[in-house]
């Protein structure tokens, strides 16, 4: 433990410690079986036991009912920017695109490859992704609304969903998944690459309601169509069972060790609120999202000069701060403070970039 630092990075990003304890506790021996984890076959009932688990408590914690189908698949959110238009998009349906960053942009990309008729229906890229688009018109006949709720980039975040009419939402959640209750009346399907919020690096989480499901056409790759894994139960061939089974144990610690979402919405706004009240009260440190669409995980900022942001980088990580380095595509610094980010981690950063104000402005 004393070797262990605040974990500021954007993922793979800090895990809770008490799911890192009991993996350590029970990683050579799992559930009695005399295997580690690793070890378990797919297809026992110990690794049924625990992706059931990781699936009920998924449900329960988002409030979904029969609907919907939790499904773990591989390739990361990435994979989904291509299969969502291929699962959906058949005989010339269309779908409405929102453009918040590098991460709509990929996916509006890869919808553009394969020669689907989609319409960017708002964009903030004329503001260089620093806001959230409000009053967009969305189109009627769209088979769904896609966008991406949390962009980890540029630091901005929608603070509640669009309403998109009978038009249901597809929604990348990687980076803000389970950190807030959400209201999925209106959500077809949600994807999460599990390595910034829920887990490790190597699964995606896909909850898919069963009105899109049934538009998946039988001829896509099997590999790509969401049916072969929603009929299988994500077992069509070898899961990342590691992966699930670590999304099993971060699923039950905000179930039974922080008592659901709503609470966890509440211990990320305090730490939210802590670290941009400290930044609009410095004229050294400027955060870079507007008010009203600043993201409550991925808090990106700005200091007077790359010089002072290399050495801020530097000064914080031998004060035991790691992950500060803003996304290589747009420079200056970030803080992502996930779930397992507490509120010691903030408190010890706003003193430290007290101190570094103090001492280099």
């Amino acid at each position: 433990m004393q070797d262990r630092i605040h974990n500021f990075n954007a993922g793979p990003a800090a895990l809770p410690l008490p799911v890192l304890e009991e993996i350590r506790d029970s990683f050579l021996n799992f559930a009695g079986s005399g295997m580690s984890i690793t070890e378990v076959s797919h297809r026992s009932k110990w690794f049924d036991d625990v992706i059931n688990d990781a699936i009920e408590r998924t449900k329960r914690l988002l409030n979904l009912d029969d609907q919907y189908k939790v499904l773990f698949l591989q390739g990361g959110a990435s994979m989904q920017f291509c299969m969502t238009p291929l699962n959906f998009l058949s005989n010339g349906r269309s779908a409405d695109y929102i453009n918040t960053g590098t991460w709509s942009t990929k996916a509006i990309k890869e919808a553009q490859f394969q020669k689907k008729p989609i319409k960017v229906v708002a964009s903030s890229e004329d503001k260089n992704f620093c806001y959230i688009p409000k009053n967009i018109s969305f189109n009627k006949d769209a088979v769904y609304v896609h966008l991406t709720s949390n962009n980890t980039i540029k630091g901005t975040q929608f603070e509640s969903l669009p309403d998109t009419g009978q038009v249901p939402m597809v929604i990348d959640m990687s980076s803000d998944i389970m950190s807030r209750p959400i209201d999925m009346s209106k959500v077809g399907m949600i994807y999460a690459g599990g390595q910034k919020n829920i887990g490790p690096a190597g699964v995606c989480m896909v909850i898919i309601r069963q009105d899109l499901l049934d538009l998946v056409p039988d001829n896509i790759p099997s590999m790509l169509s969401y049916a072969t894994f929603a009929n299988t139960n994500s077992m069509y061939n070898t899961p990342p069972c590691f992966a699930i089974y670590t999304i099993q144990l971060v699923m039950k610690w905000l179930e039974e060790t922080i008592g659901g979402l709503e609470k966890m919405d509440a211990r990320n706004r305090q730490k939210a609120d802590l670290l941009y009240n400290f930044l609009d009260s410095s004229s050294f440190y400027r955060a870079t999202a507007d008010i009203g669409s600043r993201s409550l995980m991925n808090v990106t900022f700005r200091l007077p000069d790359e010089t002072l942001e290399k050495n801020f980088v530097a000064k914080a990580m031998e004060n035991g701060m790691g992950g500060l380095k803003g996304h290589r595509s747009v420079g200056g610094c970030r803080a992502s403070i996930y779930n397992a980010t507490g509120i010691d981690a903030i408190k010890d950063l706003v003193s430290f970039m007290a101190q570094f104000e103090k001492t280099s402005g």
